[in-house]
């Protein structure tokens, strides 16, 4: 794409460039309420501020509806549907502009420029959406695979529904939080020793807390009770997408996920990113994903449209002593079933989703040990250890470990990123 110039002074390493402007709730020492705004460099434009000052003059479609961005949560805003989300944006982008079109709204205008930009360093964040329901899929096919092989072997590796169908999970909502929110270790029921004849598990702190490099999609459009979203229809329903570190308790999950799945181990928290990139802004690096050798069902066939998005993933792991080592570095190429797909599947029996709702890609992982998006994979299970910076070691996460996973499209000057997604492992609470 050509490059766009933003007469705001904007760092070409920021993830928030002219080309991006993602979406989500900010309080500020000025404006203690949570508000919607969006980021752009180093700031943050308050648009709760910005409408109240006549900021969306020149955009006659929103004026009906400004006040979605005093609200405390996207929903609103999200619920207005993708050709508004596209107009506002195209529209922040006008006013932003070098010499743009819009120039006298903030170019020129220095008391409305110290009223609606904030540095992202005097921001509060908060969740973005209000989540209903959390989903979260598996189709990460190296992860799967990878995985797959420590517990069954390289010929039963993946099960015969894996290239049919994005396998999934319904998760829990309650424990999805914002990045910087610290996550406390769980305690859970754990079978030490899986090789005695006589199983007897005990209640203790997880040993194997994980990371799952993923990232989450929001749904802006609902869906009715019994009637399947065709997979044509699919993009039309999807809002933006963040950053996920959906943290894993391996030795809770081990134990309980036979015969419905992954309980405890999973529902104790998910970190999500606080910005939301809208699907229009990461269109330019639209992409294709696996090739899955097995054909669709109609239901599932995207003919070749391209759906996947050239991100580039990192994890970097920060210790108590402040060393930070990188973990893993891939690509959000490499996942078998879009978000589309995965929610054309999800109603295919009339499950309605609503405005909100979240969707997780799985764990993404490439076919490199640099590339593998979780411990479980790089440690084989905890039987080898992963070398960190300044030599410590590490099998699985300890108390005080800082994950931070970030990504981004694009190069630099013009890039369409994600910033950062942050949490610390906290100690378990003592159970009396």
């Amino acid at each position: 794409m050509a490059p766009l110039k933003s007469w705001l002074n904007i760092d070409s390493s920021s993830h928030f460039s002219i080309h991006n402007l993602p979406f989500g709730i900010i309080s500020t020492a000025r404006n203690p309420d949570a508000h919607v705004a969006v980021a752009i460099g180093d700031y943050a434009l308050d648009l709760h501020t910005f409408a109240q000052h006549n900021g969306f003059a020149s955009l006659s479609m929103i004026q009906p509806h400004q006040a979605v961005f005093s609200q405390n949560t996207l929903n609103a805003f999200a619920a207005l549907g993708r050709p508004m989300h596209r107009v506002v944006r195209e529209y922040l982008q006008s006013v932003l502009l070098e010499n743009g079109p819009f120039s006298d709204i903030l170019q020129n205008n220095d008391q409305l420029r110290q009223l609606v930009l904030t540095p992202l360093k005097h921001c509060q964040m908060h969740l973005p959406m209000a989540i209903g329901d959390y989903t979260d899929f598996y189709a990460g096919l190296h992860h799967a695979y990878n995985v797959g092989v420590l517990f069954r072997g390289p010929q039963n590796a993946l099960q015969p529904n894996y290239k049919y169908l994005p396998v999934g999970y319904h998760g829990r909502a309650s424990s999805v939080v914002v990045s910087g929110t610290p996550i406390t270790r769980p305690n859970g029921q754990i079978l030490l020793d899986p090789g005695a004849e006589t199983k007897h598990p005990s209640v203790s702190p997880s040993r194997k807390i994980d990371i799952e490099l993923e990232l989450g999609c929001f749904v802006c459009k609902p869906s009715a009770l019994g009637q399947p979203v065709g997979i044509h229809e699919a993009p039309e329903h999807l809002f933006g997408m963040v950053l996920m570190n959906d943290w894993s308790a391996r030795d809770i999950q081990a134990w309980e996920y036979v015969p419905l799945g992954p309980f405890n181990s999973k529902n104790f928290g998910t970190t999500i990113s606080p910005w939301v990139v809208l699907m229009d802004a990461l269109e330019p690096f639209a992409t294709v994903g696996i090739e899955n050798e097995v054909p669709q069902m109609p239901y599932l066939d995207e003919r070749d449209r391209k759906s996947h998005f050239a991100i580039d993933l990192a994890v970097n792991l920060t210790t108590s002593s402040g060393k930070t080592s990188q973990l893993s570095k891939t690509s959000a190429k490499n996942l078998l079933f879009s978000f589309p797909q995965m929610l054309a599947h999800h109603t295919l029996g009339g499950c309605p989703f609503n405005v909100g709702d979240l969707m997780g890609s799985g764990t993404i992982s490439g076919k490199s040990k640099s590339e593998k998006g979780c411990l479980l994979e790089q440690t084989e299970n905890g039987k080898v250890e992963v070398e960190l910076e300044g030599g410590e070691r590490r099998k699985f996460l300890e108390d005080g470990d800082v994950v931070s996973i970030s990504g981004a499209c694009g190069e630099p000057g013009a890039l369409v990123g994600f910033g950062e997604c942050v949490g610390e492992i906290r100690p378990a609470p003592v159970l009396q």
